[in-house]
C-alpha cells in the first residue's frame, strides 16, 4: 500500500481512480475530484478544501480531518466508509450512499445531508442547521446524537436512535418502522403521516404531534407543556407519564395519561372513533 505524506495537491482530478493509498497529512486544495473513482483510501489528519474530492469511491476511512466549506458535496455515491474524529464544514454531505459508519463527528452547516443513504450507524455526532437531513434514507442506528435543524428524516425507513436531543419542526414525517429510546423531540408537527413510530420513555414538545399516525406506540413518555392538539387522526396506544395539554380525535387505540387538560371529540373525527382515553387523575 502506498503511502503519501505532507504533500499537496489542488486542480482537476490530481489522484483520479487511486487504489490502496494512505494519506498522512496532506491537503487537497482548491479544485475538483480529487480522489474519484477510488477504492482503499485512508486519510489521517488530512484537510479537504476542494469540491467534490471523494465520489465513487469504495472502502475508505477518514480519521482526525477537516473538511472545509469549499470541499462541498464531498462524499457522494460512494460505499464503505468509516469517519472518525472529524469536522465536516462543508453543505450537502453524504448522497447516495452505503454502509457508513460516523463516530465524534461534527457538522455545523448539516443542511441537505445524508439523502439517499443505506445501512448508516452514527454515534457521538453533533449536527446543526440540519434542514432535511437524512431524506429517504433506510437501516439507520444512533446513539449519543444531537441534532438542530427543520424536516429531518422524511420518507425514512427502519431506524433506531437512542440518548438523542433532536430539534427538529416536522422530524419523522412519512416514516417507517422508527423506534426512539430515551430521547428529547423538540418542535412542531412531530411524527406526521408515519407509520409503526414507537417513541419509548422520550420528552416530547412542540404543537400538534403524532397526528394521522398507524401503528403509533408510546411507553412511559412524557408531554411537554406546549405539545396540544395531540393524535389527531392516528392509530395510538400510548402510556403517557404526564399530563397532555389536549388530545383532539384519536382515530383508534388507547391513551392513558397522568391528566388530559382537553379532549376534543368532534364531527371530523374519523371512524372507527373508539380509542380508549384514560387518566390516572
Amino acid at each position: 500500500m502506498k503511502i503519501v505524506s505532507d504533500a499537496e495537491f489542488g486542480g482537476e482530478r490530481p489522484l483520479f481512480a487511486t487504489h490502496d493509498l494512505i494519506l498522512e497529512n496532506v491537503t487537497i486544495h482548491a479544485g475538483e475530484s480529487a480522489l474519484k473513482c477510488c477504492s482503499e483510501i485512508t486519510a489521517n489528519n488530512c484537510r479537504f478544501e476542494g469540491k467534490y474530492p471523494f465520489w465513487h469511491t469504495k472502502g475508505f476511512r477518514v480519521n482526525d480531518c477537516v473538511f472545509t466549506p469549499g470541499a462541498r458535496a464531498a462524499l457522494w455515491y460512494s460505499s464503505d466508509l468509516v469517519m472518525t474524529n472529524t469536522l465536516v464544514e462543508a453543505p450537502k454531505m453524504f448522497r447516495e450512499m452505503t454502509n457508513l459508519a460516523l463516530t465524534n463527528v461534527r457538522i455545523p452547516d448539516a443542511q441537505e445531508t445524508l439523502w439517499h443513504c443505506h445501512n448508516v450507524s452514527l454515534n457521538d455526532v453533533e449536527v446543526k442547521n440540519a434542514d432535511y437531513l437524512f431524506m429517504h434514507s433506510s437501516d439507520i442506528k444512533i446513539e449519543n446524537y444531537r441534532q438542530q435543524g427543520n424536516y429531518s428524516f422524511q420518507y425514512c425507513k427502519n431506524v433506531e436512535i437512542h440518548n438523542a436531543h433532536i430539534d427538529s419542526k416536522d422530524a419523522f414525517w412519512n416514516t417507517e418502522n422508527v423506534t426512539v429510546y430515551d430521547s428529547e423531540l423538540t418542535g412542531e408537527y412531530l411524527g406526521w403521516h408515519s407509520k409503526n413510530l414507537k417513541l419509548v420513555r422520550c420528552k416530547i414538545s412542540g404543537t400538534q404531534p403524532l397526528c394521522y399516525c398507524k401503528g403509533l406506540i408510546m411507553e412511559d413518555c412524557i408531554f411537554g407543556d406546549d405539545a396540544d392538539l395531540a393524535f389527531e387522526d392516528s392509530e395510538v396506544n400510548a402510556t403517557i407519564k404526564s399530563n397532555i395539554i389536549s388530545v383532539k380525535n384519536p382515530r383508534t387505540g388507547s391513551i392513558k395519561a397522568l391528566a388530559i387538560g382537553e379532549t376534543i371529540l368532534d364531527a371530523n373525527i374519523l371512524a372507527p372513533a373508539d380509542c380508549k382515553i384514560e387518566t390516572e387523575i
